[in-house]
C-alpha cells in the first residue's frame, strides 16, 4: 500500500512534476495559437469562452480570480471576444458598474467547435492511462494549486 510521502521526499517529486507541466503547457499554447486561424481566437479568448461555456455568465472580476490572471488582461481578452461577436455584456443585477459576459450563438458555436477538435486531440494521447491516474493526477494538481494559492496570500506584501 502506498503510504504518504514526507516532506522533503515529496518536494522533489512535486518538483518534477512543475518540471513537466511547463512544457506541456507550452505545447498546447502553440497548438492553439498555431491554429488559431483554423478556430478563429487567441488563447486567451479561448480561455474566457471556454470558462463562460463551463460556468455561465460571469463578470471580468470572476473570471480574473478564477483564472489567476489580471482583470486588465481578462478584459482585453473580452474586448476581443466581443469585437469577434463571440460575447456580449449585460446587465448584472448583483452589482450595476461590473457587466455580466455572456457567450452569444457565434460564441457558443465557435468554442464548442474549439472544444470538439481539442477532444479529438486528447482522444490520441493514447498510453493505456486509467481513470484512477486521472483521478490522482487531478488531487496532486488540486492540492499542488491550494498550497500554492496560501502560500502566496500568506507571503504577499
Amino acid at each position: 500500500m502506498d503510504r504518504p510521502l514526507d516532506p522533503d521526499t515529496l518536494a522533489h517529486r512535486l518538483a518534477d512534476v512543475y518540471v513537466a507541466l511547463g512544457p506541456v503547457y507550452r505545447k498546447v499554447a502553440r497548438i492553439v495559437e498555431r491554429d488559431q486561424s483554423v478556430m478563429r481566437m487567441s488563447v486567451g479568448v479561448r480561455a474566457v469562452l471556454d470558462q463562460l461555456r463551463r460556468e455561465g455568465e460571469l463578470t471580468v472580476p470572476q473570471m480574473a480570480r478564477t483564472q489567476d490572471l489580471s482583470r486588465q488582461f481578462v478584459q482585453r481578452m473580452v474586448n476581443d471576444a466581443g469585437e469577434a461577436g463571440f460575447v456580449e455584456l449585460i446587465a448584472n443585477p448583483a452589482h450595476r458598474r461590473s457587466s455580466l459576459v455572456r457567450l452569444t450563438s457565434d460564441g457558443r458555436d465557435a468554442i464548442e467547435a474549439v472544444a470538439a477538435r481539442e477532444h479529438r486531440l486528447m482522444g490520441r494521447v493514447g498510453g493505456d492511462i486509467t481513470g484512477g491516474q486521472l483521478d490522482a493526477t487531478m488531487q496532486v494538481l488540486t492540492h499542488m494549486l491550494e498550497a500554492l494559492s496560501e502560500i502566496e496570500q500568506h507571503s504577499a506584501p
